[in-house]
């Protein structure tokens, strides 16, 4: 299960070191490259949207085996395509059939001991980070040398060996769910309106992500103007950013034994921290991979809080849960996406580092706003708490 999380939710990155040579190819503005990266984190929220919850009515695996034959297409396609729009039209459904890893971290949380479920989050979280980050690596140095049309290629090759392996060797859940399509979505608006804990942590880390995804967006651009560096640059800061992984696996297992909220509040203000350090570091790099280390840290381990608090809530409901928290997180990087590619245009490194400290000051103010009350310290993670 860590393997696949890891290896599917590569396919979302596999653009971002290569924006620079998507635009040169077809002729295009980078703001019109970076639109290929939008629409692949908005096809991931439209899947986790329409299909995530099917996992609480549906079998498991057999609707994963579905999805992975849409992965396979769809890189083909972008690795096929004559035209940028193509492209960005194939990353929406890249996007939206690589959502496997939203069943598979529920599922790691339905087999959980209890005592045990923040700890087997952040081993599966590890595996997703891994993948995110090796997945810039990869592709900056595989575009760097073969072209970025090799990247799908190769990734579609990888997707068929995971598709026959999930099919052999994963587990099938017996779904919970009775009723119809139309009455699981419904029910996905009484967990918002119920859940405070679920709302406070799906906007936090939406927040957080929009951080990450503006930062990863745009410094492909800004190691290209300042530092004369190639898309396998920026893949490099990939491997800086495992330190991420590490902190998810410690993060998983400190939730497990101390207040989530506490915990959020330090992560929190790393994210802060990192963009101070960017802004000072657009002309060097150990800044920068201070920065990317600092940045990878707080933004992972506030998710894996964040996952520990929402997969505690309702046993029965924990994929339409992780919908609602994941569709979120990830408009909020989309966010992130947009507002990076066009304040480059106009205000450069400092307008993302800028909008990067403001979004994680918000996100602190809202977090210390709703401050549980100190009876709610001694309670369980699974009863109410006021927000």
């Amino acid at each position: 299960m860590t393997v696949a999380t890891g290896l599917v939710v590569a396919n979302l990155y596999y653009n971002q070191p290569l924006l620079e040579d998507i635009a040169r190819t077809f002729h295009t503005s980078r703001a019109k490259a970076g639109q290929v990266s939008i629409l692949t984190q908005m096809g991931y929220a439209t899947g986790m949207f329409f299909l995530a919850p099917l996992a609480d009515m549906v079998k498991r695996k057999r609707l994963m085996v579905i999805l992975f034959a849409f992965i396979v297409l769809s890189l083909l396609i972008t690795a096929l395509s004559p035209s940028v729009n193509i492209l960005i039209f194939a990353s929406f459904f890249l996007g939206a059939a690589s959502m496997i890893p939203q069943l598979l971290v529920p599922m790691a949380a339905h087999l959980a001991k209890p005592s045990e479920r923040g700890k087997k989050i952040g081993v599966i979280m590890s595996g997703l980070l891994i993948g995110i980050l090796l997945s810039r690596t990869f592709s900056g140095y595989i575009g760097e040398y073969l072209g970025w049309r090799a990247v799908y290629y190769i990734a579609a090759g990888i997707m068929l060996l995971m598709w026959l392996m999930i099919g052999i060797f994963l587990p099938e859940v017996e779904p919970d769910y009775k009723g119809t399509y139309k009455s699981l979505m419904t029910s996905l608006i009484h967990l918002v309106k119920e859940e405070p804990k679920l709302r406070l942590a799906a906007l936090r880390g939406a927040l957080c992500f929009a951080c990450f995804s503006a930062f990863w967006t745009t410094i492909v651009f800004l190691l290209k103007q300042n530092f004369n560096m190639g898309s396998s640059v920026a893949g490099e800061f990939g491997l800086v950013g495992a330190f991420g992984a590490i902190a998810a696996g410690l993060m998983g297992r400190l939730s497990d034994k101390m207040d989530a909220y506490k915990l959020s509040g330090f992560t929190l203000l790393l994210i802060l921290i990192s963009f101070i350090i960017f802004i000072f570091s657009a002309h060097s790099i150990a800044g920068l991979i201070i920065g990317v280390i600092v940045l990878d840290m707080g933004v992972q381990a506030t998710h894996i809080s964040n996952q520990s608090i929402i997969f505690a809530l309702k046993p029965e409901a924990r994929n339409r849960i992780n919908t609602i928290y994941m569709v979120t997180y990830f408009l909020g990087g989309s966010l992130g996406t947009f507002i990076a590619t066009q304040l480059w245009k106009s205000y450069q490194w400092n307008g993302v580092c800028i909008t990067g400290m403001a979004i994680s000051v918000i996100t602190l103010i809202i977090h210390f706003l709703n401050h549980p009350p100190a009876a709610s310290a001694t309670k369980p993670v699974n009863e109410p708490a006021t927000v």
